[in-house]
């Protein structure tokens, strides 16, 4: 089969490949593909064919992901997601910059929108204005002195393998106002829980952090979801503006600073007016200006 007949299955031979890499069982994979062994081994026979390199190795009948394999899967899983995304309308960009739009037959919804990043000082909020500032001026060094005013609004994560850990929840931060001090104090060494709206979807959230790690660039995004109250018993409306900063830890390991700040001023197509603002005022964070 030739390269450009292995494009038009592409759909295909990525899924047979990331659950592969998600199982590293055949049986299992044709189980959830609900497909056969041939066809599973003939689509990554395909894919290693076009890449030029193997992705898997087979070990006392056990397989594995080679070097390759690994540094493949990120970008397999989130072409895949994005692709459903974009088939089921929920994925699309505008201005070439990324809009997702997700809802499921619960009710759930996700909206984000990225903006440019000049918007900043067109339409972002006090908070995120100066966070950036002091990013700046701090050359992305977590521990530098100018990170210190913003310090207890930010969270912070680390990469660990494919996992985004907590390494920090500031103590005015968005998730610790929420969830109180106690989810504030037990956060930390836990990875991001997914997101409601399946595996997939649940990556291609993660996507941003992702871009952010590549670039080493901050990046803004307005966001209108739910989330589950303080007590777990009640969805809440909540609509955000996002700063995602490429920062570095004392050791020069890169550490993601993200910054939430809770507010009814936002803009993403699609959403209307009312959505926008089903936020109940009490969750409205109004941080004066730094």
């Amino acid at each position: 089969m030739t390269r450009n007949q292995n494009s038009a299955i592409l759909f295909e031979l990525l899924r047979s490949f990331t659950t592969l890499a998600k199982t590293l069982n055949l049986s299992k994979a044709v189980r959830v593909l609900g497909s056969t062994r041939q066809t599973v081994r003939r689509h990554i026979s395909l894919l290693e064919e076009s890449k030029g390199m193997p992705l898997f190795v087979l070990e006392d009948r056990q397989y594995q992901l080679t070097e390759a394999g690994r540094g493949a899967i990120q970008e397999a899983e989130e072409l895949l997601a994005r692709g459903e995304a974009w088939l089921n309308n929920q994925s699309d960009h505008i201005n070439g910059l990324s809009r997702l739009a997700y809802q499921d037959e619960e009710g759930f919804s996700y909206h984000l929108q990225q903006h440019a990043f000049g918007d900043i000082w067109r339409s972002g909020t006090p908070l995120l204005q100066r966070a950036f500032q002091c990013w700046a001026d701090a050359k992305g060094e977590i521990e530098a002195e100018p990170m210190v005013l913003i310090r207890p609004y930010i969270t912070v994560f680390r990469l660990l393998e494919d996992d985004w850990i907590c390494a920090e929840v500031g103590s005015q931060s968005s998730y610790a106002t929420w969830y109180g001090w106690q989810a504030e104090r037990s956060s930390i060494g836990r990875a991001i829980v997914d997101m409601p709206g399946g595996g997939g979807f649940a990556k291609l959230l993660s996507q941003p952090f992702w871009d952010v790690h590549e670039h080493g660039c901050a990046r803004l995004d307005h966001i209108h979801t739910q989330i589950g109250d303080q007590d777990g018993l009640e969805m809440v409306p909540i609509t955000y503006q996002r700063l995602l900063l490429g920062s570095r830890f004392p050791d020069g390991s890169f550490a993601l600073v993200t910054l939430i700040d809770r507010t009814h001023n936002v803009e993403i197509s699609g959403l209307t007016e009312e959505q926008a603002k089903s936020m109940p005022d009490k969750y409205l964070m109004e941080v004066v200006p730094l």
